[in-house]
C-alpha cells in the first residue's frame, strides 16, 4: 500500500481536510469535486484519499493536491444481477477488513498531525474520534429487496459513528433521492446540503443526438458498452460514447457514427453534455444530480442487481420525469418515449459551504467522536 506522498508542515494554518470517496464507479468521486473546490475556496488544505479509478479521476482533476491510496473494497457486479446481494454477503469479511485498514491509516494521519478533519463519502472506515468526521451519503435507507430493513439499520449504525451526516439533497417534496435519503425515524441528525454537481447548463450548439455516458463497476459497465455500441451502430444517430474508463491519457476514436472517448475531465464532460440532445446512462444518483443541474433529457438503464438504481429509475419514470428500461430490454426504439417525459429540472438551493465547513472549526462541538 502506498503511503501519502506529501510532507505537511508541522504547524498547519489553515486546516487540512481529508476527502475520501468510495471507489464504486466514479459517482462518489465526481460529487466530491464541488466539495473539494469549495474547501479550497474557503482556504482549507485538502488531502485526497481513495483508490482505483476514483483516485485516478481526482488526481487528474486536482493534480496539485496531495493524495493517499486507500485500500480497495474491490466491489464488482456479477453478470447476472440477481446474484448481487448474495455476492455482497460473501464480501462482508473483506469489507470489514478494508474498514479496519482504513481506520489504521486514518489513525496514523491524525496522530502525526497531518489532518484536522474528515469528509468520507461512503468509506465506512474513514473516521476518527479525535477530529471532526463527516459522512456524505444519499442512502439513509439502503435498499436490498426483502432485507432492506436490515441493510438500512446496519448502514444507519455506521453513520451514527460519525459526527455529522451530510445528504446531497433537499429536505422537501421536490427532492431527488426519495426514500433513499429521507426517513422520519432516525436517532441522529441529518444535514441536507443540497444536490452536489460539478456541472452547469450552457446554451451551446448541439453536436450529438445522443451521449452514452457509462460508469460503474465491471463487468456490468462493459456489458452495457457492448449493447449500446451494437444498438447505436445500426442507427443514423450521431453518438458520443464516454466509456468511463480512467487511463493515463485520453483517447478518442470513431466507429461508424459513434465517437468514443475513454474518459473526460469535468470541463470537457460538461461541454459534451451541453452539446448533446439526449443522455443515455445509468440511474446512479450522482448522474441524476448532474443531469438535473443541466436540465437534460435522459434515458436511464439501471445496473442489474443494484436496488438503488432500480428504485431511482422507477421513481422518476413513475413521476413522468425520465424514461427507463431494464438493460436486457433496451433497444434504440425505446428512445422514442423520451418526449413523453418532462425531463430533469434543476433544484434551486444555494449551498452555504462557508457555514457548512464551520463544522471543522470547533474542537468538540459537533458530536461525541464516538
Amino acid at each position: 500500500m502506498k503511503e501519502y506522498n506529501y510532507k505537511f508542515k508541522s504547524v498547519k494554518t489553515p486546516k487540512t481536510i481529508l476527502v475520501a470517496p468510495l471507489h464504486w464507479g466514479l459517482g462518489h468521486a465526481t460529487r466530491c469535486i464541488p466539495v473539494i473546490n469549495a474547501l479550497l475556496r474557503e482556504g482549507y488544505h485538502v488531502l485526497i484519499g481513495s483508490d482505483g479509478a476514483a483516485l485516478d479521476l481526482l488526481r487528474k482533476e486536482f493534480p496539485e493536491l496531495p493524495w493517499i491510496e486507500l485500500p480497495s473494497y474491490d466491489i464488482t457486479y456479477p453478470k447476472k444481477g440477481e446474484f448481487f446481494k448474495l455476492k455482497m454477503f460473501f464480501k462482508l469479511p473483506q469489507i470489514k477488513k478494508t474498514m479496519a485498514e482504513e481506520r489504521k491509516i486514518v489513525k496514523k494521519l491524525v496522530s502525526e498531525g497531518n489532518i484536522d478533519g474528515i469528509i468520507s463519502d461512503n468509506r465506512m472506515g474513514v473516521r476518527s474520534k479525535k477530529v471532526p468526521s463527516a459522512f456524505i451519503t444519499h442512502q439513509i435507507n439502503v435498499l436490498s429487496g426483502n432485507t432492506s430493513y436490515f441493510s438500512s439499520k446496519l448502514h444507519q449504525k455506521i453513520i451514527k459513528k460519525y459526527d455529522a451526516c451530510w445528504v446531497p439533497d433537499v429536505d422537501d417534496l421536490n427532492n431527488l433521492s426519495g426514500k433513499l435519503g429521507h426517513s422520519k425515524k432516525l436517532d441522529f441528525p441529518v444535514n441536507y446540503i443540497g444536490p452536489l454537481s460539478r456541472m452547469k447548463r450552457r446554451e451551446v450548439p448541439l453536436k450529438y443526438d445522443v451521449m452514452a455516458l457509462l460508469s460503474g463497476p465491471e463487468p456490468q459497465r462493459s456489458l452495457l458498452e457492448v449493447k449500446l455500441l451494437d444498438e447505436f451502430s445500426q442507427s443514423d444517430l450521431k453518438v458520443l460514447m464516454v466509456r468511463g474508463v480512467m487511463e493515463e491519457h485520453q483517447k478518442t476514436y470513431s466507429k461508424e457514427n459513434i465517437t468514443i472517448v475513454n474518459f473526460m475531465k469535468s470541463k470537457d464532460l460538461e461541454q459534451a453534455i451541453n452539446e448533446s440532445k439526449l443522455v443515455v446512462s445509468r440511474s446512479g444518483y450522482t448522474t441524476i444530480m448532474d443531469l438535473a443541474a443541466m436540465e437534460k433529457d435522459a434515458f436511464f438503464i439501471p445496473t442489474p442487481g443494484q436496488y438503488e438504481q432500480k428504485y431511482l429509475a422507477k421513481e422518476l419514470k413513475g413521476k413522468g420525469i425520465v424514461a427507463s428500461c431494464r438493460q436486457e430490454n433496451f433497444s434504440i426504439e425505446k428512445l422514442a418515449k423520451v418526449p413523453l417525459y418532462s425531463g430533469l429540472k434543476k433544484i434551486n438551493q444555494s449551498q452555504d459551504f462557508k457555514k457548512l465547513f464551520r463544522f471543522f472549526e470547533s474542537e468538540r462541538e459537533f458530536g461525541s467522536y464516538a
